[in-house]
C-alpha cells in the first residue's frame, strides 16, 4: 500500500503537467491523500507504526465481500522492540514524496507529511529490522527479501523533499554497504526499490546538483542504465525476459506489476534524459530519449490489447477484457443488489466457483496477466494471472498521462472531465448534475417503467461519453419473472444485465431474477451519441 502511494506521488510530481492538462490533479491527488490520511493515523507515535489490519490465513479461508467480514480485524504494530525498517521506510518514502506533490495545492498538508516521513524514517533507521519478523502473520503473505533498498529510498525521497544535505549524505555514506551502487537488477516492485534509488539519484546527477557527492552518484546512474539497458534489450544479452508478443516478463506470480513499474521507471528516466540533453549509454549502445518512450508505449499497448490474445488487462477498458477477475467484491453481487449476507465459505459455494462473469467490473484494475507465452486463462481460480494489485495500477497513472499527451487519442482514452461514478450509487436528485427521463412499458402489457438518467459525461478526442443508469421498476401488484429487454443502439459496454444467445437481448442476473412489486433493478451502460433504446422482450 506505501508503494503504491509512493508510486502514485511520483506520477503527480513528474507527469504534473501532463496530468493536469488532463483534468486529472484533483483525482490524482485525492487518491495520493487517501492513502497518506491512513499512514497519518497509523503512525500513532515517532516510533509505532500501526502496519496491518486482519490475519491472512483466515481471510483467505473466506471468500465474502468487505461489508460482511466476520473474520478478526486485529492490527499489528511496529516499534522500538519489534522493528520494521522496511515498512517504516517505504511508508517515511511515501509520505515524502506525497508531501512534494501536495506542495503546490496545501502547503500545510505538505509540511505535515514532511514532519511524519522524517520520524519514520529516523525510526526505520535507528531500530532496525525486518517488519515480517515483527508481524509474523505477513510471512506467508509479504515476506520481505531485506530493509536495505527502503531506508536508501525514503532517505532520496526526504532529499528531494527538504533538500537537507543529511539525507544525501546518508545515500552516498551507505552506498556500498546498504547495495545501492552494488545491486544491478532487472525489477522495480514493492519488495525491490533499488531501480527506483538509482533512477532517483541519477535526475540529481543530471541535474547537476551532485556537487561532492558525484562520483557516488555516477556508480547509482550506472546501476540505473544497468536495469534500463535490460529492459530495452541492449544489456549485452543480460536483459529482461520477454514474451514473443514483446511483453516484459519478470515472474510468474502477477507479472503486470513488475512491467508496469518498470515502464513508469523507463518513462521517468527518458523525461531526465530529454531535460538535460542527455543519451542513454548501452553495452549495445547509445540510445535516444524517444527510444524509452517507445518501449513505454509498447508495454502499455500489450496492457490495453494490443498482444496476441486481444484482451485488454486492465479491467473495464476495451473491447474484451478479463471477466473473471480474483476479486471478491467484484466476483459477488454488491450489497444494492443482494440484500444478505454472504457467508465466509458460502461465498465459496455461490460466486467463487461460478462459471458466469463477475456481477461487477473492477474498472482500472489490471491483473496478473499471461505467461511467458503470451497465454492467458480468464479463470476466478487462476489467482496468479487474474488477481489485480494496487502495485499494478499506481504506476500506470502517470505512464497514461505521458503517453496521451505524446499520442493523443489513439483508440478509446481517459481524459474524464468528471470521476466516473460507482455503477451502484443512488442516482443525484440534483438537475445540475444528472439528467433523467422516465417511460413506461404499460402499454406493451408490461407493468415495469424505466428511469434513465445520465450521471456523468466527460469528453475524449472531440467525442463526448456518458455515463447511463436505468432503473427497472416493477410498478403493478404482481411478481415479475423471466424478464427480457432488447437494448438497440448500443455501442459501448453494460453492466448489470446478463447478455443472452439473442441478438440485442439482456435478461436479469442470476441473483436477481424476480422483481417483486415495487422493487428495482439497475444497469448502467457507457456509450457517445445518443442513448440506447431499452424495451421489453418477454417476461412471466
Amino acid at each position: 500500500m506505501a508503494y503504491s502511494v509512493t508510486m502514485l506521488a511520483w506520477g503527480a510530481i513528474e507527469f504534473n503537467k501532463e496530468i493536469t492538462d488532463l483534468n486529472q490533479m484533483g483525482h490524482a491527488l485525492w487518491a495520493i491523500k487517501w492513502g497518506t490520511d491512513y499512514f497519518i493515523k497509523a503512525h500513532t507515535q515517532p516510533n509505532v507504526l500501526w502496519g496491518q489490519v486482519g490475519d491472512g490465513v483466515s481471510d483467505h479461508y473466506c471468500w465474502e465481500r468487505a461489508e460482511d467480514m466476520t473474520t478478526s480485524r486485529g492490527a499489528y504494530k511496529i516499534d522500538e522492540q519489534h522493528p520494521g525498517s522496511d515498512l517504516a521506510g517505504e511508508t517515511a518514502a511515501a509520505l515524502a514524496a506525497a508531501a512534494i506533490a501536495f506542495r503546490p495545492y496545501n502547503s500545510s498538508y505538505s509540511n505535515l507529511l514532511l514532519v511524519h516521513a522524517k520520524q519514520l524514517f529516523t525510526f526505520a533507521d535507528r531500530f532496525r529490522g525486518l517488519y515480517d519478523n515483527s508481524i509474523s502473520s505477513a510471512q506467508q503473505f509479504y515476506t520481505s527479501s531485506g530493509y536495505s533498498d527502503e531506508l536508501l529510498w525514503a532517505a532520496t525521497w526526504l532529499h528531494l523533499a527538504t533538500g537537507n544535505e543529511y539525507y544525501i549524505k546518508y545515500v552516498v555514506d551507505n552506498a556500498v554497504y546498504m547495495g545501492g551502487t552494488g545491486w544491478a537488477v532487472k525489477e522495480f516492485s514493492w519488495d525491490n526499490k533499488y531501480a527506483g534509488v538509482q533512477i532517483l539519484l541519477s535526475k540529481v546527477l543530471l541535474e547537476g546538483k551532485a556537487g561532492a557527492y558525484s562520483a557516488t552518484l555516477k556508480q547509482y546512474q550506472a546501476k540505473a542504465e544497468y536495469f534500463t539497458c535490460a529492459c530495452l534489450q541492449k544489456n549485452d544479452d543480460y536483459n529482461v525476459q520477454k514474451t514473443p508478443g514483446g511483453l516484459l516478463y519478470v515472474r510468474e506470480w502477477n507479472n503486470m506489476q513488475y512491467v508496469s513499474s518498470a515502464a513508469f521507471l523507463l518513462a521517468v528516466y527518458s523525461n531526465y534524459l530529454s531535460a538535460t540533453k542527455s543519451q542513454l549509454n548501452c553495452p549495445d549502445g547509445q540510445t535516444q530519449p524517444q527510444e524509452l518512450l517507445n518501449f513505454v508505449k509498447s508495454q502499455a499497448d500489450y496492457i490495453l490489447g494490443k498482444n496476441p490474445a486481444d484482451v485488454s488487462y486492465l479491467v473495464g477498458y476495451g473491447a474484451k477484457y478479463p471477466l473473471h477477475v480474483h476479486h471478491r467484491g467484484a466476483s459477488i453481487a454488491s450489497v444494492f443488489a443482494l440484500h444478505y449476507d454472504v457467508g465466509c465459505t458460502q461465498g465459496f459455494e455461490m460466486w467463487y466457483n461460478r462459471a458466469e462473469p463477475n456481477p461487477n467490473v473492477i474498472c482500472g484494475g489490471l491483473v496478473g496477466g499471461p505467461d511467458k507465452n503470451d497465454d492467458f486463462s480468464d479463470e476466478r481460480s487462476n489467482y496468479e494471472q487474474t488477481e489485480p494489485t494496487i502495485s499494478g495500477s499506481a504506476p500506470l497513472v502517470g505512464i497514461f498521462a505521458k503517453l496521451q499527451s505524446l499520442y493523443g487519442n489513439i483508440g478509446e482514452g481517459y481524459n474524464h472531465n468528471e470521476s466516473p461514478v460507482p455503477q451502484q450509487k443512488t442516482p443525484s436528485t440534483n438537475p445540475g448534475k444528472t439528467t433523467m427521463s422516465k417511460t413506461s412499458s404499460e402499454s406493451e402489457g408490461a407493468p415495469v417503467e424505466f428511469l434513465h438518467s445520465i450521471s456523468s459525461s466527460w469528453t475524449v478526442g472531440g467525442a463526448t461519453y456518458y455515463h447511463h443508469r436505468v432503473i427497472i421498476k416493477n410498478t403493478s401488484s404482481k411478481p415479475i419473472s423471466d424478464l427480457k429487454l432488447v437494448i438497440k443502439d448500443l455501442s459501448g459496454s453494460l453492466w448489470g444485465l446478463s447478455p443472452t444467445e439473442e441478438k440485442d437481448t439482456y435478461e436479469l442476473p442470476q441473483w436477481n431474477k424476480v422483481l417483486n412489486p415495487g422493487s428495482e433493478c439497475i444497469f448502467v451502460y457507457v456509450q457517445g451519441g445518443p442513448q440506447a433504446t431499452v424495451s421489453i422482450k418477454s417476461l412471466h
